[in-house]
């Protein structure tokens, strides 16, 4: 279901230059301010750090990855 949305008090630099980003996109104001919102707020979520270390690949030892030896 679709519904309205009114923003106001939105400074005139920031209403042009939506009005020119829509205009190099070929679509309206309202069309382009849609599509901000939809891309703010619909972008995938975020992995927790756990399972972003977990998906890693297992190579190498620890002592691989050893500033000190990369040194000499």
């Amino acid at each position: 279901m679709a519904t309205n949305l009114v923003v106001r008090n939105v400074e005139e630099e920031l209403t042009l230059a939506l009005k020119r980003q829509a205009a190099s996109h070929g679509r309206s104001a309202e069309a382009e301010h849609r599509e901000i919102l939809r891309a703010a707020l619909q972008r995938p979520q975020r992995r927790s750090l756990a399972d972003f270390l977990s998906s890693m690949p297992n190579v190498g030892e620890d002592n691989d990855f050893d500033a000190r030896k990369m040194q000499e």
